[in-house]
Formats: C-alpha cells, sequence, structure tokens
C-alpha cells in the first residue's frame, strides 16, 4: 500500500515544473488550473507523510524529502497566487 501511494505521489511528481520566467507568459485560467494541481499535490503529500509517520518503522530520509518537496510545491502556490493578484498602490 505504501509502495502505491509513494509510485503515484512520484509519477505526479515528474510532471514538468514551469520556471518562474515562464509562468508570466501563462493566462489567468491556466495559471488557475496549475494553483490547484499545486493544491492537490500539497494535500497528497501531506497524506503521505502522515501514513510514512503512522508506521513503524518509517524511513526518516524519505519523510524528508516529502516534507521538502511539499514546501517546495507550497512556495510555487504563493508565487503563482502573487501573480495573479494585482499589485495594490500603497
Amino acid at each position: 500500500m505504501q509502495h502505491r501511494i509513494l509510485h503515484a505521489l512520484h509519477t505526479r511528481a515528474e510532471t514538468p515544473e514551469l520556471p518562474m520566467s515562464q509562468t508570466a507568459d501563462i493566462d489567468g485560467n491556466a495559471m488557475k488550473i496549475r494553483i490547484e494541481q499545486l493544491y492537490l499535490e500539497h494535500r497528497d503529500l501531506d497524506d503521505v507523510i502522515a501514513r510514512l509517520i503512522e508506521t513503524t518503522p518509517h524511513d526518516q530520509l524519505q519523510v524528508q524529502r516529502l516534507k521538502k518537496r511539499k514546501l517546495f510545491v507550497k512556495d510555487q502556490i504563493i508565487a503563482l497566487e502573487r501573480q495573479l493578484t494585482p499589485d495594490i498602490p500603497a
């Protein structure tokens, strides 16, 4: 079971990431879709990490890698959401 979850997550993680310079070229709808995909991946990572921690013994290195990926996904979400939000003059 754990192996299937990690495999599914790994294949999702292989989705090509867009460099930040290219994300500016994407229209708003495509950006919103990408944000939703990233939120889904973030939730999946959270579930996988929780399941791995519940198992004894768990692979600490694998958990650290998944947590790092989760932070990376969150950073991408924040960056894309900032691009969607218009600048408000101070």
